[in-house]
């Protein structure tokens, strides 16, 4: 009997395992870009690092500390509305493939399989939009 020999290739399970190191450095350099950014525009004389790194990843008027300064300006300027798309989209697909990986290994159904996949697909989607929603009309 023959044994059958893995090809590597550009498989969906190869991408991924790519995407996902390559989303994980791209958080840290969207946010490391962030915190550089926030020290230069004056942060460094106004907060604490702690409530830098909050504001880098929640710059929104409505933010829960109140030692953070106006910061409705934040999502209004382009460069942070860039930073913070790229963060979400990043961390938001990052997070969902470790899932996908979480279900393909403990589902071995194939129609189950199908349709969690399909459910995570939407929820993405629906997540991505919610959240650009969000950071462009703020």
């Amino acid at each position: 009997m023959q044994r059958k020999i893995a090809h590597p290739g550009w498989n969906l399970d190869y991408l991924m395992f790519l995407f996902t190191r390559i989303s994980g450095l791209s958080i840290l350099v969207a946010a490391l870009i962030g915190l550089v950014v926030a020290y230069f525009m004056g942060a460094r004389t106004l907060l604490d690092v702690g409530a830098v790194m909050r504001w880098i990843f929640f710059p929104n008027p409505s933010h829960v500390q109140a030692s953070v300064p106006d910061v409705a300006a934040g999502w209004s300027n382009t460069f942070w509305q860039v930073i913070e798309i790229l963060v979400i989209f990043f961390a938001g697909t990052h997070g969902l493939n470790g899932l996908r990986m979480v279900i393909e290994d403990y589902v071995s159904q194939p129609r189950w399989l199908v349709f969690l996949r399909g459910v995570l697909l939407v929820v993405w989607i629906a997540g991505l939009i919610a959240a650009i929603f969000v950071i462009l009309t703020t």
